[in-house]
């Protein structure tokens, strides 16, 4: 069994972000210390807690990391719609890929048009800016 500190140093999260899950009931099944009503946590806890932490790192919101515990609390039954809730968020996540790779490709292009006005091999240009003549 860990502590809420000992669980914190597992997964990367801090105290008070464990605590606002823990709160939320989003890690279900908390187990108490008998003598101080400290919250333990198991391997399985642990486990969750790094898939709490994916999910929220997939945009996950808080409605929707609810929503995918009260599925996984429903067993197999419900393993369709869980992954059907993972592949909506992965597309979403693609989309975001594309996003950024769109806007790498601009920053590529950009420098790639600085180095020639530098080096001289293109003649300075700018929409913002008229030439003066």
């Amino acid at each position: 069994m860990y502590t809420m500190q000992e669980c914190c140093e597992l997964t990367g999260i801090s105290y008070y972000t464990l605590k606002y899950y823990c709160n939320e009931g989003l890690v279900p099944n908390v187990k108490r210390d008998k003598n101080n009503n400290y919250r333990l946590f198991d391997e399985n806890d642990v486990n969750w807690i790094k898939s709490l932490i994916c999910l929220k790192k997939c945009g996950f919101s808080l409605k929707d990391m609810h929503k995918y515990i009260d599925l996984c609390l429903q067993g197999k039954s419900t393993i369709l719609e869980r992954k059907q809730m993972l592949l909506k968020q992965r597309k979403h996540i693609e989309n975001h890929i594309v996003s950024l790779q769109d806007t790498l490709n601009f920053i590529d292009n950009k420098n790639k048009l600085y180095d020639k006005f530098l080096s001289g091999e293109m003649e300075y240009y700018s929409y913002l800016v008229k030439p003066k003549k």
